[in-house]
């Protein structure tokens, strides 16, 4: 199947965690396209595996809610609705504004190290903007956000935001020929960086909320 060129081939024993975090990165890449199924006995022979660790590693993602499992049918990747679209970003909004708090309730030696990694993010960010890489961009913008959720140092928080991450990529790399802010964008994330480095902490969840907002609004716009 054509979207398997990009795989590589497992090396050494291969292990459904190891399948699953693969196939994840090739579908929030674009390789594999929303609602395109996923040929599971070309995967296994592509991957030199057997049918268990992959049918495991699909498990994983349908669980995950980046794949879904069709009854009969097959399983196929998820394409995203504008009702998806809202319920993930909604989320988003509620685990970051829960991250903002427990950041700024927390030792100010944990913001000052959230703000270093935050801001060196920002500066690949802005390179990545300025050529056009938009698969970069689209990963360094998830990268400042699970960066600000791990700052917490919360686990469950971390769990809970690494499948929206991977939702949340599918759904930016869709905006690469139309996305109407991209001159803003850096900025966006700066002014969040700056609030939570002057631990405004209305300023912050209110710029949260905006920046979820319009990115709703952008995803949905053309639906």
């Amino acid at each position: 199947m054509a979207a398997t060129e990009g795989l590589f081939v497992l090396e050494g024993r291969p292990t459904a965690q190891l399948i699953a975090d693969q196939l994840r990165e090739q579908i929030v890449q674009g390789i594999f396209r929303p609602g395109e199924q996923i040929n599971e006995s070309a995967m296994a022979s592509r991957l030199h595996t057997s049918r268990g660790p992959l049918r495991e590693a699909l498990q994983r993602l349908c669980q995950e809610g980046i794949l879904v499992n069709h009854r009969n049918r097959g399983v196929f990747v998820l394409d995203l609705t504008t009702e998806d679209i809202k319920e993930i970003y909604a989320v988003r909004e509620a685990v970051e504004i829960a991250a903002a708090s427990t950041l700024l309730d927390g030792r100010k030696e944990q913001i000052t190290d959230t703000c270093d990694v935050l801001q060196g993010i920002i500066k690949d960010m802005a390179k990545q903007v300025a050529v056009s890489d938009w698969q970069a961009i689209a990963r360094l913008d998830m990268q400042f956000h699970t960066s600000f959720v791990a700052g917490t140092g919360n686990s469950r928080l971390i769990r809970i935001y690494e499948t929206l991450a991977a939702e949340s990529r599918m759904c930016i790399l869709r905006l690469e020929v139309s996305y109407p802010r991209v001159d803003v964008l850096v900025q966006e994330h700066q002014n969040i960086l700056d609030l939570l480095e002057a631990r405004d902490r209305r300023g912050l969840q209110n710029a949260i909320k905006r920046h979820m907002q319009k990115a709703v609004e952008d995803l949905t716009a053309s639906r």
